[in-house]
C-alpha cells in the first residue's frame, strides 16, 4: 500500500468526510483502518452534519481504542458530546451482575440518550456488539425511576427509602460505592447511579435543609449544590408492580417448584439477587434495546465485523443457555427473551442511515454513486526505533529525508510529557529537529490548518512534533494516516505501553483509622490484651448504668472482656488505649489469664527482663549506623516541587508522608536506611523516583536493585517516562542484555554518563565501578538471599539506602525496631482500583473455560499460573484446545533470555492474550489489561505468596477475577484450608494487606528477634511486647534504668459522674463504634479530637450530649496524663485526683493548695487529693476540672 506522502491513488479520493446516507441507506468508507482515523472521521462527519451518531463497535476492543482517539482528537472550541454504553463485563447467565459502576455508567449513558439534548444535537455514543445484541429495560423506566430532588423542597422519609430499596439501593452503614445509600437521623447519604460523588442531603422536618457532595473515602461533604438528580439503581426495579409481573411470568415461564429456586425466593421477598440481570424481562410487559433509545435525528456506524461479532456472541449465548440449564435451582430464559437474533439486528438496523467503516476490502475502487468511498488515510511506514542498533533512529531518519520536499507533517503521540521528552531527546541525537505540542488542535493550527479530514493539505515546509494522547498499542500501528500527515503511535515507535493517567483520592481510612484497622476484625471470642490485666476473650460492647449516687445513674458503655474460669472485666470506652488485638500465633492457642493473680505481672516481668538484652543490641546497631558519615543532600525546592506536579496521581496521606521522611533523611548528614512497606501497586516505586531526582540533582549516582530481570525492564521503562522531561540518563544491566551492551553500559556508569542505572543481582555480585554513587535503591528486599544482602550491605556502607517490599510489617514496629531501621508504611490503594473477586474451587474444566471466557470477551488478557515446568507446554495445549480464538504462550525462568523477554514483550503489547506461567510474574508485572488470573494447585502457596499473586491482575478500572484452584477438598491440610478460607473472604481493598500482615508479623518477628524472644512474645502478645521494647530503647537511649514494675501506660481515668458514649440509636453499627472509640481513646492532642468531632456530625449528624461528655473527657485526659495523674473522680459535691508514683508538679505547689484553702482541698497519703466543690451541674463539673488542670499546669 503506498504511504502517506505518495502520489494520490489514480482513482479519486476526497478530501473530506462524504455527506452521509440518508435513513434506510448504506454507505462503505474504506481505508479508515483503526481508531486514529475512524476518529478524525467521525468527528468531522458529526460537525458537518450536527446529529447524534450511534458507533457500533465489533468488540469492546474497539470500542475502547475509539474512545482514546475520540478523547484525543476532540480538542475543540466546542467538543462534541461522547458516551459510551459499556459492556457489562459478565458472561451471559452469570450467577453474578456487573460492578456498581459499570452499572452507574450504564445507566447514565441511557438516561443521556432520552434526555442530553448536547449528545442530540451533535453527540457519538459507542456501543460494542454484544451491547448492541443484549434487551434493555423499557424507556419508561429510566424516566419514571428517575428524581430530582432541590433544596427546600419537601420530602418524606419513609417514602424516599422505601422508593430507593425499591428501586434497587442498598441499605449500608457507610456509603462507599454507586448504588449505596445510608441514612442517619436527618441525614441521608447517597451514591446515584451516574454521579461521579455521592451526596449529602440533610432534613429539617420534612423540607430539605442542604444538598452537598462528600469525598466517600473520607466522608467528609464537600461543595454545596441546589438540585441534585437520581437514577434508578439497576435496569431491574424491585417495586410491588415489578415483583407480581415477576411472580406472575415465573409461572408461565418455568414449571419448577419455586420453592426451590432462591432467585425466586429473593426476589419475591424483595431481595436484590446477584445475576438478576438474566432474568430482566420477567418484570416488565415488554424489553426495549439500544435502538429504542436514539432520537429521531440519527446515523449509525459500523466499526469492524459487527454481523459476525452478532452471531458469535448469539453462539455463545445459545451454548451458555445450554450449559447453565442443568442446574434445576435456576430455571433459565431462552437467549431469545434476552438478547436479539443477527435477523433482529438487521432488521432494527435497515430503517437507519448506515456507515460501514473498515472491512477486507481496503483498495475498494472509489465509486460515490454506489455508496463507496476511499477516504484519504493509508499505512504508517515502518519506522521503528531500534534500540540494538548503533543508529536506532535511522529507519525514521531515511523516512524523513526521502520525504523532506513533499511537504510531510508528522505527528509523534505518546503516552506522557515525560515520554515526550523522551523521544525529543532521541530525536535530537538523530539531528530530526522536532517540537512539543500541547495536542492534536494544536499540531494542525501551527500552520492555520483546522481540525477536519479536509484540512489534510500539504503544509508549506516539514514539521515534526510529539505530543501526549491516549492512543492504545494496536490502534496507531494500523493505518492512520491521511495525505500529508501521518502520526505514529508509542508502539510503532519503541514499543513503550501506554499508561492512562488516574487520579488518586485520600484514602477510605485515614491514618488515624489505620491504625486500630486490626480491631474491625474482632469477633466474640477473639483475644485481646489488657496492659494491666492480660489476655482474655472479647464478648462485645455492653451499655450499663453506672451508679453515681444513692439511686441515680448514668449510663456507659464498656468492652467486655472474659478471663480464665469466667471472671469478667468491663472495660471502659475511655480506657480503648490500654486495650490492643491479641498477635502472637494462633489465636486458639493464645494464653488466657486469670484475674486477681500474679500470672499477668509474671509474664511481663519475664518478657522486661529479655527485652533488656534485645534493647541493648538495637541500641548498639543504632549507634553504629547513626556514626556513618553520609552526604547531606540539598533540595532545590522549586525543581523538586516542578518534579513533584509532573506525578500524575494524587498522592495519598501515606505516601505523601513517606516521601517528606525519605527527603527528611537525605538532607541529613548521616546515611539513610529506610524501608518503605506498602501493598502491591500502592505506589512505592513513585516513592523511590523522588528520593533518585533529589540525588541525582545533587549530581549523585542511584542504583536501582531489583530482583528479577522483568522487573528491572518495568523499572527501566518507568524510570526513563518519569525522567523524559529532565536531563538524567537511566540504563538497566539485566540478562536481557548482551555482553557488549553490559559492557558499554558499566562503562558510562563508571564514567559518570549514566546517572541512573537499574539491575538485578548483577549490581553487586562483584562492585560496579562508579563515578559519585549517592543513593541505592532496593525492590523486593525479601527476595534476596542472605548472601546478597551481605554484598548490599558492603556497598551500602556510606550511602544512603532505600529498600522497598510489598511483605507487610506491622505499624508498630516502627517505634520498636527505630533503632534497626527506620520504617514507613504505604497502605492505600487508587481510588478506581476495584477489589478482585476471589474464587476458591475445585478444578473444573468447564470452569477453566468459563473464567477465561468471561475475561477474553470483554477484550482482556489471563495469567494462568502453572507452577511445574515439565508439564507447562501440556497445560498450554490443553488450553489452546479448550479456546481456539485465544492466543496462548509460555513464559517461565528456564526459557532463553531473549525468547522471554519476547514472550513478555508480546503479551504487554496484546499479542497474546493468554499467558501460561509460573511464578515468574509474581513481581514486576504490571499489565493493566490481564484482570483474570487463574492459579492451579493454590493449596501449595503461602498466603503471603496468594496475596502477591492476586495483586497481579486488578491494576486497572475494570473487574479483576482470582480463581484458586485446588485438588479434592478433603485432602487438604487445615493450614491449606485455612488459607484458602481467609484470602477469599478478605476481598475488600487493603484487606490483603492486613490479611497478610497477619500471617507474617510472628514469622517474620521471630527471624527477627529470635526463637528465644518469640515465646516471651507468645506469652504477652506481639503488641504489648514491641510496646516494652520501645520502652526499653528509649530508657537506655536516656540513661536510665528500666522499672519492671511501672505501668507501660498511664491510664489517666477520668470519671464526672456523666454518661459519655456513643448512643447505639445514634450509630448503630457496633464495629464504627469501637472505631471510633479507640481513635477518640487514642488521641494525641486536641487538634485530632476537633477532626474527630467535626467528621462525626458530619458523617452522623449533630453530636448528642454524651458524645460531648465523651469529647470532654477526652480532652481532660490529655490535660491530666502529662501532669502525672491516673485517675480522677469527681461527683456533684467533689472528688479526688490520684497521682502516679512520678510526677512533674512540684510538690510544694499542692502542699500550698491545701494551706491556703484547707475548706476545699485535703491530702490523703502521698498521692491522692481530695477536693470539695458544690457542682450539681455536668458542665460546671467540666469547666472546673478543665481550669484546676490548667492551674497545676502551671
Amino acid at each position: 500500500m503506498p504511504n502517506a506522502t505518495t502520489a494520490h491513488p489514480k482513482t479519486p479520493v476526497s478530501l473530506s468526510a462524504p455527506q452521509l446516507p440518508t435513513p434506510g441507506s448504506r454507505q462503505h468508507w474504506h481505508g479508515v483502518e483503526g481508531a486514529a482515523a475512524q476518529a478524525i472521521s467521525l468527528l468531522d462527519a458529526v460537525r458537518r452534519e450536527p446529529q447524534l451518531l450511534l458507533v457500533v463497535a465489533a468488540n469492546s476492543n474497539i470500542a475502547e481504542d475509539l474512545l482514546g482517539a475520540l478523547d484525543f482528537f476532540n480538542l475543540h472550541a466546542e467538543p462534541v458530546a461522547i458516551a459510551q454504553l459499556p459492556d457489562p463485563e459478565t458472561l451471559p447467565y452469570d450467577h453474578f451482575s456487573p460492578h456498581p459502576d459499570i452499572v452507574s455508567e450504564r445507566l447514565h449513558t441511557l438516561y443521556r440518550l432520552q434526555n442530553d439534548a448536547a449528545l442530540h444535537r451533535c453527540g457519538i455514543c459507542v456501543v460494542s456488539a454484544s451491547s448492541l445484541a443484549t434487551r434493555l429495560c423499557p424507556t419508561a423506566h429510566i424516566n419514571s425511576q428517575s428524581l430530582v430532588l432541590e433544596v427546600n423542597a419537601r420530602l418524606d422519609l419513609d417514602e424516599f427509602k422505601l422508593g430507593l430499596a425499591n428501586s434497587g439501593y442498598q441499605h449500608r452503614e457507610s456509603v462507599f460505592e454507586h448504588g449505596d445509600f445510608a441514612v442517619r437521623g436527618s441525614v441521608i447519604d447517597l451514591f446515584p447511579m451516574g454521579s461521579e460523588q455521592p451526596y449529602r442531603i440533610e432534613l429539617f422536618d420534612e423540607e430539605i435543609e442542604s444538598l452537598r457532595t462528600f469525598d466517600p473515602e473520607s466522608q467528609r461533604s464537600l461543595d454545596r449544590l441546589e438540585t441534585v438528580s437520581i437514577l434508578p439503581a439497576g435496569e431491574v426495579a424491585l417495586h410491588d408492580q415489578a415483583i407480581n409481573h415477576f411472580r406472575d411470568r415465573w409461572h408461565e415461564e418455568f414449571d419448577r417448584d419455586p420453592d426451590h429456586c432462591p432467585i425466586y425466593s429473593d426476589t419475591v421477598a424483595g431481595v436484590t439477587s446477584a445475576g438478576i440481570e438474566a432474568y430482566l424481562p420477567m418484570f416488565y410487559d415488554n424489553t426495549a434495546t439500544v435502538f429504542d433509545y436514539l432520537p429521531a435525528k440519527h446515523s449509525i456506524f459500523l466499526l469492524g465485523e459487527v454481523e459476525p461479532a452478532i452471531e458469535k456472541f448469539s453462539a455463545d449465548a445459545r451454548r451458555r443457555f445450554e450449559q447453565q440449564s442443568i442446574d434445576p435451582t435456576r430455571p433459565l430464559l431462552p437467549p431469545e427473551k434476552l438478547y436479539l437474533s443477527l435477523l433482529e439486528c438487521r432488521n432494527a438496523l435497515s430503517p437507519a442511515a448506515r456507515v460501514q467503516i473498515g472491512d477486507q476490502q481496503k483498495d475498494a475502487a472509489h465509486n460515490p454513486a454506489r455508496g463507496e468511498y476511499q477516504l484519504p488515510f493509508h499505512a504508517n511506514p515502518a519506522v521503528a526505533i531500534d534500540e540494538h542498533s548503533e543508529q536506532p533512529l535511522q529507519a525514521l531518519a531515511r523516512y524523513l529525508e526521502q520525504h523532506r520536499l513533499s511537504g510531510l507533517r508528522m505527528l509523534f503521540c505518546v503516552s506522557s510529557a515525560g515520554r515526550r521528552e523522551l523521544l525529543l531527546e532521541k530525536l535530537a541525537e538523530a539531528n530530526i529537529a522536532a517540537s512539543a505540542v500541547d495536542g492534536w488542535q494544536a499540531f494542525l493550527q501551527s500552520q492555520g490548518h483546522g481540525v477536519g479530514i479536509a484540512h489534510f493539505n500539504r503544509g508549506t515546509s516539514l514539521n515534526e512534533a510529539a505530543a501526549v494522547g491516549t492512543l492504545e498499542p494496536g490502534q496507531a500501528s494500523r493505518a492512520e494516516t491521511s495525505c500529508d500527515i501521518n502520526i505514529l503511535a508509542e508502539p510503532e515507535l519503541f514499543g513503550g505501553a501506554v499508561k492512562p493517567k488516574a487520579s488518586r483520592n485520600r484514602e477510605r481510612n485515614n491514618l488515624a483509622e489505620a491504625t486500630i484497622q486490626s480491631l474491625v476484625e474482632l469477633r466474640v471470642g477473639a483475644p485481646i490484651v489488657h496492659i494491666d490485666h492480660g489476655v482474655g476473650r472479647y464478648l462485645g460492647l455492653e451499655c450499663m448504668p453506672v451508679p453515681i449516687t444513692s439511686g441515680e445513674s448514668v449510663d456507659a458503655e464498656f468492652m467486655a472482656l472474659e478471663y480464665a474460669g469466667g471472671d469478667k472485666l468491663y472495660v471502659p470506652v475511655t480506657s480503648m488505649h490500654l486495650i490492643a488485638r491479641y498477635m502472637g500465633g494462633d489465636e486458639d492457642s493464645a494464653p488466657l489469664n486469670k484475674l486477681g493473680t500474679e500470672s499477668w505481672q509474671n509474664a511481663k516481668r519475664r518478657a522486661i527482663n529479655n527485652v533488656r538484652d534485645v534493647a541493648a543490641e538495637l541500641l548498639a546497631i543504632y549507634a553504629k549506623r547513626h556514626s556513618m558519615q553520609g552526604y547531606a543532600h540539598e533540595l532545590d525546592k522549586k525543581a523538586y516541587a516542578r518534579f513533584s506536579e509532573q506525578f500524575p496521581f494524587e498522592e495519598t496521606v501515606d505516601q505523601a508522608s513517606t516521601i517528606d521522611a525519605v527527603i527528611a533523611d537525605m538532607q541529613a548528614p548521616n546515611a539513610m536506611d529506610r524501608l518503605v512497606c506498602g501493598d502491591v501497586g500502592f505506589g512505592k516505586t513513585e516513592v523511590a523516583m523522588r528520593a533518585a531526582f533529589v540525588a541525582v540533582h545533587n549530581s549523585k549516582q542511584v542504583m536501582v536493585l531489583v530482583p528479577t530481570t522483568l522487573l528491572a525492564q518495568q523499572h527501566l521503562q518507568n524510570f526513563q517516562d518519569r525522567f523524559g522531561d529532565w536531563p538524567v540518563k537511566v540504563d538497566a544491566l539485566s540478562r536481557f542484555r548482551s555482553a557488549a551492551e553490559q559492557k558499554r553500559v558499566l562503562e558510562q556508569f563508571a564514567a559518570g554518563s549514566i546517572d541512573i542505572l537499574i539491575g538485578t543481582h548483577k549490581l553487586i555480585q562483584k562492585p560496579v565501578p562508579n563515578k559519585d554513587l549517592g543513593l541505592v535503591i532496593v525492590d523486593e528486599e525479601h527476595r534476596f538471599g542472605v548472601t546478597q544482602k551481605e554484598q548490599l550491605k558492603r556497598l551500602c556502607a556510606n550511602v544512603d539506602l532505600l529498600t522497598m517490599t510489598a511483605t507487610p510489617i506491622p505499624r508498630t514496629l516502627n517505634m520498636a525496631m527505630a533503632g534497626l531501621r527506620d520504617l514507613s508504611l504505604i497502605t492505600t490503594a487508587p481510588s478506581r482500583r476495584l477489589s478482585v473477586k476471589t474464587f476458591v474451587r475445585e478444578k473444573q474444566t468447564s470452569l477453566v473455560q468459563e473464567a477465561m471466557l468471561r475475561e477474553l470477551l470483554r477484550g482482556g488478557q489471563v495469567f494462568y499460573l502453572h507452577n511445574d515446568v515439565s508439564s507447562i507446554e501440556r497445560t498450554a495445549r490443553e488450553l489452546a484446545t479448550l479456546l481456539p480464538d485465544a492466543r496462548v504462550a509460555i513464559g517461565h525462568g528456564q526459557m532463553a533470555e531473549r525468547e522471554l523477554e519476547q514472550v513478555m514483550t508480546d503479551f504487554y503489547h496484546k499479542k497474546h492474550n493468554v499467558l501460561v506461567c509460573t511464578t515468574i510474574i509474581e513481581t514486576g508485572i504490571d499489565i493493566p489489561n490481564a484482570n483474570t488470573i487463574i492459579i492451579e494447585r493454590a493449596d501449595k502457596f503461602g498466603l503471603a505468596q496468594l496475596h502477591q499473586l492476586r495483586g497481579r491482575v486488578g491494576r486497572s478500572h475494570h473487574q479483576a477475577y482470582a480463581y484458586l484452584f485446588i485438588p479434592n477438598r478433603r485432602s487438604l491440610t487445615n493450614e491449606a484450608e485455612k488459607r484458602l478460607q481467609a484470602i477469599e473472604e478478605a476481598q475488600d481493598l487493603g484487606a490483603g494487606f492486613m490479611l497478610a500482615t497477619h500471617d507474617l508479623e510472628i514469622r517474620g518477628a521471630g527471624e527477627l528477634l529470635g526463637s528465644e524472644q518469640s515465646g516471651q512474645m507468645h506469652s504477652v502478645g506481639f503488641s504489648m511486647y514491641l510496646d516494652m521494647l520501645d520502652r526499653a530503647v528509649s530508657s537506655l537511649k536516656a540513661g536510665e534504668e528500666i522499672d519492671i514494675d511501672a505501668p507501660l501506660k498511664l491510664q489517666g481515668d477520668i470519671k464526672l459522674a456523666i454518661p459519655a458514649l456513643i448512643p447505639d440509636d445514634y450509630l448503630p453499627d457496633i464495629h464504627m463504634r469501637l472505631i471510633l472509640y479507640k481513635r477518640i481513646s487514642n488521641a494525641s492532642d486536641e487538634a485530632t479530637l476537633r477532626e474527630l468531632k467535626v467528621e462525626m456530625i458530619d458523617r452522623f449528624g449533630l453530636l448528642r450530649p454524651e458524645i460531648n461528655n465523651l469529647f470532654e473527657l477526652m480532652r481532660l485526659k490529655l490535660a491530666a496524663v502529662p501532669l502525672g495523674i491516673a485517675r480522677i473522680d469527681a461527683g456533684e459535691k467533689g472528688g479526688f485526683i490520684e497521682f502516679a508514683n512520678k510526677t512533674p508538679i512540684d510538690p510544694l505547689k499542692i502542699v500550698k493548695l491545701v494551706q491556703q484553702s484547707p475548706d476545699i482541698f485535703q491530702l490523703r497519703g502521698a498521692t491522692r487529693l481530695n477536693f470539695s466543690v458544690d457542682m450539681p451541674e455536668s458542665g460546671a463539673r467540666i469547666a472546673w476540672m478543665h481550669q484546676f488542670l490548667g492551674e497545676l499546669a502551671a
